[in-house]
């Protein structure tokens, strides 16, 4: 029986529905372990943990402030020579796809890690006044604030629309273009509290939250980059190998799922062929039909992880 992981790990960071990652994903010694999003480093010491010492263990992560915490993981698991790949998943992993490395479980936690949002300069969160930033890499071009001061008003709403499920995500960015510019989280909110009516502005959450989500998915690119990362990392599993997924949103959700969906259905050929002509086999087999969601004592100790839906399929 796994021991429960419900309490701060040496990096004080809580990893989200650990246990059952660590269950699903079922390491075991010898085989290769891929971490896309390596953040602070709480699930992959659990997963390195199950290896004994024997196997491989590949890190990934478009952070460069991770670099402490993984040089305090490899002191640690040094027996597993572990590397640290850092950049964009989706081109990482493409890239080990293409370099034939092959996985044996490989878990991608999206969303933003609970260092990002505790360190009020990288303008992630809307609970403390900070420059617009956003960025997961902060050597990228594009941060929140040349989108908030410098996109169009049409393409604004856009945005707040489609990433964060606005309701008054005209209002806003309406609002937004008349008070440009816009230097820190704390002008945007005020600007977005004026722009919702005012009865709406106590509704369910912070009424920046679904902006301020909207504008991170946009500035790093997270939905195309994980529609583009599920291919590789379905291309890198051998045969038995598991894949493991945390999202943090029904976006995220939604394509994790289409995806895996997709793997186990197979054919593709439209319902009145009388045979199959298309020749496309299952390729997944995902080991629950919903979304696996933390338990109310898991949400007690760790706020952060109430949004939290893990899917995990093994490919066959």
């Amino acid at each position: 029986m796994l021991p429960s992981v419900l309490q701060r790990s040496t990096t004080d960071h809580i990893p989200v529905l650990a246990d059952d990652v660590r269950r699903l994903l079922a390491v075991q010694p010898g085989e290769t372990v891929i971490d896309c999003t390596f953040g602070a480093g709480g699930h992959a010491s659990l997963l390195a943990a199950d290896l004994q010492g024997r196997g491989r263990f590949i890190a990934i992560d478009r952070d460069p402030t991770v670099r402490p915490y993984f040089d305090a993981f490899k002191a640690r698991f040094g027996s597993l020579q572990p590397r640290l790949l850092r950049g964009e998943l989706s081109l990482v992993l493409e890239q080990l796809a293409g370099n034939d490395v092959e996985a044996d479980a490989i878990l991608i936690d999206l969303g933003v890690s609970s260092m990002q949002l505790d360190r009020p300069e990288r303008g992630f969160s809307y609970a403390a006044d900070a420059p617009l930033d956003m960025r997961m890499d902060t050597s990228a071009e594009i941060s929140a604030a040349e989108l908030v001061n410098e996109a169009p008003e049409r393409e604004l709403a856009r945005i707040f629309k489609e990433y964060g499920e606005e309701r008054y995500a005209r209002q806003i960015a309406r609002a937004i273009v008349r008070a440009r510019p816009l230097e820190t989280t704390f002008e945007l909110v005020d600007v977005i509290r004026s722009a919702i009516p005012a009865p709406a502005r106590f509704g369910e959450g912070h009424p920046a939250k679904r902006v301020f989500q909207a504008l991170r998915i946009a500035v790093n690119d997270e939905l195309g980059s994980l529609e583009h990362a599920l291919p590789s990392a379905l291309d890198m599993l051998r045969p038995g190998g598991r894949l493991a997924v945390i999202s943090f949103h029904s976006l995220e959700d939604r394509i994790v799922k289409t995806f895996m969906r997709d793997g186990e259905r197979g054919c593709t050929c439209p319902p009145d062929f009388p045979v199959c002509v298309c020749g496309k086999e299952p390729v997944l087999r995902a080991l629950s039909r919903r979304p696996i969601r933390p338990s109310e004592d898991e949400v007690a100790h760790n706020p952060r992880a109430a949004s939290a839906r893990l899917r995990v399929a093994v490919k066959v």
